[in-house]
């Protein structure tokens, strides 16, 4: 059942305004360089930047490539000359965060945790899969069970917190975000799943919410009987301006909820969404939009709200056709979503309604993806497992502009900064540049 409303541009450019302020946590203004999140600066996977390279390979517009220890899905984050990655050490029992030099991807520090408890996760989804996220002063990684962990720009541990068993059959994915003195850290998915905002100084709790999970119904996910691994988040928080107010958004098993940043408390929630849900929700244009996992729902709802606004949302999507674990972006009136089985979408944003939708295919094996679009200017970015990326342009009519491969297996997003392409793969950190080549791509 869908319903439309119309949304205020130019409230929309006020807010946002508002949102990036609320990130400047230095004396200067947030460089256009930085991608201190695995969504990027905004939280919505767009780039204030519009200058990045279209076509890259194996050997062109490598600025450089490094290889990495094992596998992994988390994605880069940047600040300035600093490159930061989360990876797990498998045969080591390690969960590690390394800092590599931007200029030329030499590896400056890593640092971590041992961790020999049994920890489950899913086969595609090695551990620390959750991306770090920094403000220039200090870097957060969330290894699940394994604990939280603070360091400084030079890898000078500053706090770590055990924050209690994290336990899913399908690990976590939950990457942290850091806003003024606070860091979000969601404990989930699984039993004892929860939300904290935790002192950014020192690791202390700032506040603590609890997320009880219902169990799976076969009404939303058409699956019968009890089936842990149908239910669960591996949502990130968002962080938006609506009505004059800052609302933590988390999309939850059958459930939208904003939390006030400042205490944790409930501001208001929507049902709807059903009980796997693995995107994050996107903010754009007065519009919140939140899709669920595993051929799940998805709604539109404007932030403000207070208690049940299930009644008010913009539209809504019982049961999607696709299924979905890269996170929507959404630019001039559209939402743009690559579907995991490698079919790219864009819907209406007032209505929920398909506006075009194409299969995205490179030369790879596997067409299938778990990334998420990102934006610089017009121009959609995202990549496959075969490690084949497609630039689109963003537009309510299809365009590809270019196809670009490097042939390695990756579940990770692109993160932009200064110009830079940076892409994790299984094999490999890469860095694409139309401008700065070195020669010691490989």
């Amino acid at each position: 059942m869908l319903a439309s409303s119309k949304y205020s541009s130019r409230t929309h450019a006020l807010w946002q305004t508002a949102l990036l302020s609320s990130f400047l946590l230095t004396t200067s203004s947030l460089s256009a360089a930085h991608w201190p999140n695995w969504r990027g600066p905004q939280l919505n996977g767009i780039s204030p930047e519009t200058h990045f390279p279209t076509e890259w390979s194996k050997t062109k517009n490598v600025r450089w490539r490094v290889p990495l220890p094992e596998r992994g899905n988390s994605t880069p984050i940047v600040w300035g000359d600093r490159v930061f990655l989360t990876q797990a050490i498998e045969k080591e029992q390690r969960r590690t965060l390394m800092c590599f030099r931007r200029s030329d991807g030499k590896l400056l520090w890593q640092k971590g945790t041992t961790y020999a408890l049994d920890e489950k996760t899913h086969g595609d989804n090695p551990y620390c899969a959750a991306s770090p996220a920094t403000d220039g002063r200090v870097v957060v990684a969330a290894f699940g069970p394994a604990g939280v962990f603070a360091y400084d720009m030079e890898g000078k541990e500053l706090w770590h917190r055990d924050l209690g068993k994290q336990e899913h059959e399908w690990g976590y994915a939950s990457s942290p975000l850091i806003d003024g003195d606070r860091c979000y850290v969601f404990q989930g998915p699984g039993k004892g799943a929860k939300i904290l905002a935790l002192n950014r100084k020192n690791g202390t709790t700032v506040w603590e919410n609890p997320l009880p999970e219902p169990m799976p119904t076969e009404r939303f996910d058409g699956f019968k009987g009890n089936l842990p691994g149908r239910i669960g988040s591996f949502s990130t928080p968002l962080l938006v301006q609506g009505q004059g107010r800052s609302e933590l958004i988390l999309s939850l098993p059958e459930e939208l909820r904003a939390l006030d940043p400042a205490t944790g408390k409930t501001l208001w929630h929507s049902g709807g969404l059903n009980p796997l849900v693995y995107t994050t929700p996107t903010f754009g244009e007065n519009t919140i939009v939140a899709m669920g996992g595993f051929f799940g729902s998805s709604l539109a709802v404007k932030p403000g709200g207070k208690g049940d606004v299930t009644s008010d949302r913009v539209w809504y999507e019982q049961r999607a056709k696709k299924n979905r674990i890269g996170s929507p972006l959404i630019k001039d009136g559209h939402i743009y979503v690559l579907n995991s089985d490698g079919i790219a979408e864009c819907l209406e944003l007032s209505t929920g309604k398909s506006v075009w939708i194409e299969r995205l295919k490179g030369p790879g094996a596997k067409a299938e993806s778990w990334s998420s679009f990102t934006l610089a200017g017009d121009k959609l970015y995202t990549v496959n497992q075969s490690g084949d990326a497609f630039v689109l342009r963003a537009s309510p009519k299809f365009e590809l502009i270019a196809t670009n491969s490097v042939g390695e297996y990756t579940n990770s997003s692109l993160a932009h900064s200064d110009g830079d392409l940076f892409l994790r793969t299984y094999e490999s950190l890469w860095c694409f540049s139309a401008s700065r080549v070195s020669a010691n791509a490989k």
